[in-house]
């Protein structure tokens, strides 16, 4: 395991933590005509209960 051999400034370490930055979740519209609304991908839609054409949980 690599270890440093200096200290790392404060302003380094603050300038590297800076790009720890949250991203904004990815959102596809839901197949179903009738739904259409936005839901993350691979996941069953939560409003109408879909996944790829197909009833596989029941809606909240």
């Amino acid at each position: 395991m690599a270890v440093p051999k200096r200290r790392m400034s404060r302003s380094n370490t603050r300038s590297r933590r800076a790009q720890w930055k949250a991203s904004a979740p990815t959102l596809v519209a839901c197949n179903n005509r009738a739904c259409g609304e936005l839901k993350p991908p691979h996941v069953a839609c939560p409003v109408c209960g879909q996944y790829d054409g197909r009833q596989v949980v029941r809606p909240a």
